[in-house]
């Protein structure tokens, strides 16, 4: 029945974990950190005890209802690689922002739980110390590939993960299993370099965490590379071979992307300012990162762009209020320099 009601409220993927981890999870989280790998996400080590294990968070924990939804595209992710004029938004922040959609789904499914069980829940999407994608793997939703997200066989790379902790004693799934094989067609595409090894990244290289965490300049040998990715990457994710088995059409409709985030000019997002910046991004998870990071990222698109019809954009960002934004802008006039010399 819990899955049946998992499913009435957009989920497409369940499974249940035990409340405790393996030694091991925490073991790897550990090694990773003390790598620096992590970059300035130092929320990660503030709590990295309480992320290994369910029980370190929450004593009493003895399930986790492991949920995912998807999200999958319906147009090609990699499709504005040749266009260098537009800017190339992530997949999973094109439409609604996710936080709240599964978050209420979770809640009113917790609720459900705590009603019929007389157990105690708690819900997690994204902003707890929780390893989601470890849980995931040890509820037999799918397993951890080697670009380090989850994969499902059913819904590839395309999956919001949300977390229930609660109280009852539920029969736990049987745990991924690796189907990775040989295939490296992650690690190969990464334009960044980002994976230093299978199963492992790191984030100071990730596009992603560039365009979204990393609050100052950029190192300038890594923006060549970003290309016209302006808020996070799917290149490693698109190109997983298992995203064959994904189907748009069970993708919740909040996710699907707005026509104005689909394929923007690069011209447009130069002008933005505060309030415009926040208009825009109104229910979308990029209104969090704010304008300077934001203008900042488009501005190193537009560098990598050869356009120099954006000159004149970008020589208005040099009288900007922000340094950040000022660098970005002058390291792209003279990328623009260069095409022309």
């Amino acid at each position: 029945m819990l899955k049946e009601r998992a499913a009435a409220e957009g989920f497409v993927a369940f499974g249940v974990a035990p409340g405790r981890l393996a030694p091991i999870a925490g073991e790897r989280l550990q090694q990773w950190l003390a790598s620096g790998c992590h970059g300035d996400m130092l929320w990660m080590e503030s709590r990295a005890d309480q992320r290994a294990s369910p029980d370190a968070l929450w004593p009493d924990v003895r399930s986790v209802i492991m949920l995912g939804m998807s999200y999958a595209p319906p147009n090609d992710p990699m499709a504005l690689a040749g266009h260098p004029d537009r800017a190339r938004i992530s997949v999973y922040a094109q439409g609604r922002d996710y936080h709240e959609v599964v978050k209420g789904a979770l809640k009113r499914l917790a609720g459900w739980l705590a009603h019929q069980a007389g157990a105690d829940v708690k819900v997690f999407v994204d902003t707890a110390p929780v390893m989601e994608k470890a849980l995931a793997e040890a509820a037999g939703i799918g397993w951890q590939g080697k670009h380090s997200n989850v994969v499902s066989r059913d819904h590839g790379s395309w999956l919001f993960l949300g977390a229930i902790y609660t109280t009852a004693e539920l029969e736990a799934d049987a745990p991924g299993r690796d189907r990775c094989g040989s295939c490296r067609a992650c690690q190969d595409i990464c334009p960044t370099d980002a994976f230093p090894a299978p199963y492992r990244l790191d984030a100071r290289r990730c596009i992603s965490y560039l365009t979204i965490e990393h609050k100052g300049p950029i190192d300038r040998e890594l923006r060549p590379l970003i290309g016209n990715h302006i808020y996070g990457c799917d290149d490693c994710l698109a190109i997983c071979p298992w995203n064959k088995f994904a189907e748009s059409a069970a993708a919740n409709k909040a996710f699907l992307p707005r026509a104005e985030l689909v394929a923007p000019r690069l011209a447009d997002l130069l002008a933005l300012d505060d309030t415009a910046f926040r208009a825009l991004f109104s229910g979308s998870p990029i209104k969090r990162i704010g304008r300077d990071r934001f203008i900042r990222n488009v501005a190193i698109a537009a560098g990598n762009s050869g356009d120099d019809s954006l000159r004149e954009a970008l020589m208005a960002l040099l009288e900007d209020a922000n340094e950040v934004v000022r660098d970005a802008a002058e390291w792209a006039i003279d990328e623009l320099d260069k095409v022309g010399a």
